[in-house]
């Protein structure tokens, strides 16, 4: 049974994932304002962006070697300080030199505060209790990227672009009193030295696959520039891949992979987030450039994602234990698909109310299928394999979720080119709407008991019959 303390646990890393994603994100709505304050052209604040994600990109595969290395509590505690204190910092920067190199500090703090703390969830967690803490985590990280757009657009025009970062304070320190009362460290097998050459090689990696999705974001991006950093990154994620099953003690353990629910979970997963991140940042373009709303308004309707996200996710346990995770997530890959087609119609003319059911719909479908992805992770892992298991699957949501926007842009320019701008996200949505397919494929693979290690279907269908 989940106790109150393990709730809380599990909320307060909710609390963190939700401030962390609202970061990575929220800080476009107010480039125009930003820049306009600091004396940059508003493209060159997309470096504040970039620099936020790229560190979390770079040091996330590092956390797991860290809490094995210092414990849970030290690292989560100092995680949530610094990522405050950088909140603060941002807010008070006057150049965007200083705001950049505090975002720098700022996802040095999240890269850390996440996988750390669902690690410590997740290490004391019974496998049947898995869904049930995993939906209590993973929420936050729909929730953000949607409300962003709002939020962002209510700050921007009501107060300073200050506030967001500001915001954080509040939370940061609420969140660092109840880790000091939840969080408590337990002795583990102390690891060896630090895979200097699994950092270089991972960070080269994931940091140029983040900057060059940063690159191809950008209106006139440096295709030739784009592809060097490309064919860099290969390169040294393929060396790094080869690295890390040579060595013995590897920063990732691609071992972990074997587990056939656990890699099921990592690819799929991974193409989930990709359009599942990119239709959040399409919609609000949509709506502002060619339907010509306002951006509350445009942001309103987006919300209407975050009610489907919040309105399924009671039933989502349930759900998991009525019908199991290939049928679960078959039904949400293809239920996102068909709302990203419906997205292909949508006009100014379009109703409203049927707009906003779109959304709606979509949101219902990203909360199931992230939601059975992150708990399918972990249901075949060994226990002593659950920290490598968290830090690789961490490394590739964060990839994913950067890249999201990166390959919204891409498919929208492709669309420009195509059929001009009028019909431009008719052609990205159509573009999107292939890669949660490929993720159908995969989770039509996957055996009719996978991840029954942490289904209660008895405890389901016990529930329809007091119906």
């Amino acid at each position: 049974m989940i106790d109150s303390r393990h709730r809380a646990t599990a909320l307060l890393v909710a609390g963190c994932f939700f401030m962390e994603n609202l970061d990575g994100t929220i800080v476009s709505t107010a480039a125009p304002r930003i820049g306009t304050a600091l004396g940059v052209p508003p493209t060159a604040v997309g470096l504040v962006i970039t620099a936020y994600l790229l560190t979390l990109a770079v040091l996330i595969p590092l956390s797991g070697w860290l809490t094995a290395r210092f414990g849970a509590r030290p690292v989560f505690l100092s995680a949530i300080a610094i990522f405050t204190l950088a909140s603060v910092a941002c807010a008070a920067s006057t150049s965007l030199g200083v705001l950049v190199a505090m975002r720098v500090l700022q996802g040095a703090g999240g890269a850390m505060m996440v996988p750390v703390g669902r690690l410590v969830v997740l290490s004391k967690t019974r496998k049947p209790d898995i869904p049930r803490i995993m939906s209590y985590i993973v929420w936050p990280g729909l929730v953000a990227p949607v409300a962003a757009p709002l939020l962002g657009g209510i700050i921007t025009t009501y107060a300073t672009w200050q506030w967001m970062f500001l915001l954080n304070i509040p939370l940061g320190i609420g969140a660092f009193f109840v880790a000091w009362r939840l969080i408590t460290t337990t002795a583990g097998p102390r690891p060896g030295r630090l895979d200097t050459g699994g950092v270089v090689l991972t960070g080269v990696a994931l940091g140029g696959l983040t900057y060059a999705a940063h690159l191809l974001s950008e209106p006139h991006a440096a295709v030739p520039l784009v592809v060097a950093i490309i064919a860099v990154s290969a390169v040294a994620g393929a060396i790094a891949v080869r690295h890390l099953l040579k060595t013995a003690a590897p920063l990732i353990n691609l071992g972990t992979l074997q587990v056939r629910t656990f890699r099921a979970s990592v690819t799929g997963g991974a193409l989930f987030w990709l359009t599942a991140g990119a239709v959040p940042f399409l919609l609000p373009l949509l709506f502002q450039e060619i339907f010509h709303w306002s951006p509350v308004k445009s942001g309103a309707i987006v919300l209407f994602v975050f009610v489907g996200n919040i309105g399924i996710k009671p039933a989502t346990t349930y759900l998991l234990n009525r019908f199991g995770f290939r049928t679960l997530l078959l039904a949400s890959t293809v239920g996102l698909t068909a709302t990203v087609i419906a997205c292909c119609f949508l006009t100014a003319d379009t109703p409203v109310a049927l707009i906003a059911l779109v959304a709606l719909l979509s949101g219902v479908a990203r909360s199931v299928g992230l939601t059975g992805y992150s708990t399918m992770a972990f249901s075949d892992t060994p226990p002593d394999h659950l920290r490598d298991a968290n830090t690789l699957l961490a490394t590739t949501q964060q990839t994913a979720a950067g890249l999201s926007v990166a390959v919204a842009t891409v498919a929208l320019s492709l669309g420009n080119t195509l059929v001009g701008p009028a019909a431009a996200y008719t052609v990205a949505f159509g573009v999107l709407a292939v890669i949660p397919l490929l993720a159908t494929i995969g989770a039509a693979r996957l055996h009719r008991t996978a991840g029954d290690a942490v289904r209660q279907p008895r405890l389901a269908l016990s529930g329809e019959r007091r119906r």
